[in-house]
């Protein structure tokens, strides 16, 4: 059977090149001749993309992610998905091997995973790198790429509606903000995102309860502070962006003289270890993390055993977890 190295070689250009055709990639700049190369030698020999060539030997996974440990260990985020990826390879006898993106070889894989947030400029090289590739965490259905990632406006929708039935109005939002790490390119939040248009449907949306800050407890606490000591109307409702954030607002909110949750509830993001165990309890939206880097392994292996034709998008759902911080 045809493979796409094949393709390649007859017609005088990279895999890379030749997988981006074949899947009419629209960013793909490349001359109409080069194109009909490739698909006149495609044509030629008979190549099908819905199936891939079965690779001999233990399966091998590249696992590339933007976090390192410490940052890992300061979000648990990410940590649990890698966990969860880690653990389902153990299982099915496969083998993990992490690189860095400054770093990658050339080695022959049956899949990449790609763990965080990318740029532009990134992605490209992921691409280029191999042609079975999964996002985790992070949309590239717009550029043609499989994703997995969590339903946020679904899991918004769970925590205003839950704020709205205990009868808040002024609710607030504590925001993530984070950057790319190669050319440190801002990343809204889509949580920020969906927050902001179902309050807008709600005609409840404020912007002086707008806040955002560094995924961290510390910024967190930081940002609230301020923000407590500046103005003189307050949200009886706040939803942070992560559980980090939601701890450090809590401090700060309590550092006021205030109660979470009789003057502020507050609701967090991710539900990781920490959270049942603060003061009070932590409301927040669980997300299945561990999980979600099980079934991107799973997925991976699926990639690798069938094209598809187009990009697949994989959306999780989540759910409220209710604790002390709100009534």
């Amino acid at each position: 059977m045809a493979t796409i190295r094949d393709i390649a070689k007859l017609a005088r250009v990279s895999p890379a090149t030749v997988s981006r055709v074949l899947n009419y990639d629209q960013e793909l700049s490349v001359a109409q001749e080069t194109k009909q190369r490739i698909f006149e030698v495609a044509e030629d020999l008979n190549y099908t993309k819905h199936k891939r060539a079965n690779k001999i030997g233990k399966a091998v996974i590249r696992l590339v992610q933007w976090y390192d440990e410490a940052e890992e260990l300061a979000d648990l985020y990410y940590l649990s998905i890698r966990l969860g990826i880690e653990k389902k390879a153990e299982e099915l006898n496969i083998q993990i091997r992490r690189e860095a993106l400054n770093e990658l070889s050339d080695i022959q894989v049956n899949g990449t995973i790609a763990l965080g947030k990318f740029d532009a400029e990134q992605i490209r090289q992921l691409k280029q790198t191999d042609e079975n590739l999964l996002l985790v965490d992070f949309d590239g259905m717009n550029m043609g790429l499989n994703s997995l990632v969590v339903d946020f406006d679904q899991s918004v929708n769970l925590v205003i509606d839950h704020f709205i039935r205990q009868g808040y109005q002024k609710i607030g939002i504590l925001s993530g903000e984070e950057k790319t790490k190669h050319n440190l390119q801002p990343i809204e939040d889509p949580r920020l995102m969906a927050f902001k248009h179902k309050m807008k449907q709600l005609n409840l949306y404020r912007p002086e309860f707008t806040l955002t800050a560094a995924f961290s407890m510390e910024t967190g606490k930081t940002t609230m502070a301020e923000f407590l000591s500046s103005t003189e109307e307050l949200p009886n409702a706040l939803f942070a962006s992560s559980d980090a954030l939601a701890v450090g607002a809590m401090q700060a909110i309590q550092a006021a003289g205030l109660r979470v949750p009789e003057d502020i509830s507050v609701i967090g993001f991710n539900d990781v270890s920490v959270a049942k165990y603060v003061s009070p309890a932590l409301s927040t939206i669980k997300v299945e993390t561990e999980w979600m880097g099980e079934l991107a392994v799973s997925t991976i292996l699926d990639l690798a055993k069938e094209f598809s034709p187009v990009p697949r998008k994989i959306m999780l759902g989540t759910k409220l977890i209710q604790r002390e911080s709100t009534k």
